[in-house]
């Protein structure tokens, strides 16, 4: 209830009026201002993004077409395309996902229903926490020196296994909090009332909670896979190629991936270079609302089926 009566404030009729001064007339003043400063931030931020998808779609809409789709890098910018780089780009989203999501949903189970309050749980959820905010090419350091070096016999040094892990590795911290944050959101009185009934606790949260948990787990695992797959600099310092005239053939084969080759032709003199980084920068836009709009379908989906 809104109001513009200072007596309407005062709890007591023992309060002289004189020493209460709630100036809701300033505070009004205060609230209007806070609003058209909001609205003004936001109306920035909408032009700036619509005269970047404008100028984009302008550049790359012409040069679309399915020989750019499936041509290969060339030095030539009319004949070159991104086959190579979108197949790297699926061979990544796979890989990471392949290993990112058990590991993080696995993680946030046992954090949120199965971990005590000890020191180890603290000090993992502290790190999970800062690891949230760590910069991406810290990840590619890391990547650089584990996936890369020490275990090249595994993965072959610089290939889209290699790739896959450092990208799986930044978005475990995402997918792990999500998972944290959905299983909290379950009523507690499931839990009991399962295990009331004679369930052990990994069957209550193996039939029950999960199952409930899922669209938002699912939803939280495909925004972080959609953060992974415009991901530059781990890439580059993990060593991915700039220059691939061929697809993947297997986990240890080198590769090239959308941002890398947008980064590549961006910074090319040619101004038929540029056009084709914007028309690649509009397949990878596409892809990212693509798997956003797969996130909100699964989770209106299991929404609908509880």
């Amino acid at each position: 209830m809104t109001t513009t009566d200072p007596k309407a404030f005062i709890p007591d009729e023992g309060i002289a009026l004189d020493e209460f001064e709630p100036n809701l007339v300033g505070r009004y003043k205060l609230d209007k201002v806070f609003a058209y400063a909001t609205w003004v931030a936001t109306i920035i931020g909408l032009v700036v993004l619509a005269f970047l998808l404008i100028s984009t779609f302008a550049d790359g809409l012409p040069r679309l077409g399915s020989s750019f789709l499936t041509s290969f890098p060339s030095r030539n910018a009319e004949r070159a395309g991104i086959a190579s780089a979108l197949a790297g780009t699926v061979w990544l989203l796979l890989i990471t996902a392949a290993f990112a999501f058990p590991i993080g949903v696995g993680t946030g189970i046992y954090l949120q229903e199965f971990a005590t309050d000890s020191w180890f749980a603290k000090i993992l959820e502290v790190n999970i926490s800062n690891l949230a905010a760590v910069p991406s090419i810290i990840y590619g350091l890391l990547g650089l020196m584990v996936f890369v070096r020490l275990l090249e016999p595994i993965t072959g040094g610089r290939s889209v296994l290699a790739g896959g892990l450092t990208l799986a590795l930044l978005i475990l911290p995402v997918i792990i909090v999500a998972t944290r944050e959905t299983l909290k959101a379950i009523p507690d009185s499931l839990r009991i009332a399962g295990m009331a009934l004679g369930s052990t606790r990994w069957q209550v949260v193996r039939d029950h909670v999960l199952p409930l948990a899922l669209p938002g787990i699912l939803t939280g695992t495909i925004l972080g896979l959609s953060r992974a797959i415009g991901e530059t600099a781990p890439l580059i310092v993990i060593g991915a190629q700039t220059f691939v005239p061929f697809l993947p053939t297997g986990l240890r084969s080198s590769f090239s991936a959308l941002p890398i080759q947008i980064f590549n032709w961006t910074s090319r003199p040619q101004e038929a270079f540029h056009a084709n980084a914007a028309a690649a920068s509009i397949v990878l836009l596409v892809v990212l609302v693509s798997m956003n709009a797969v996130a909100i379908y699964l989770r209106n989906r299991f929404q609908k089926n509880r």
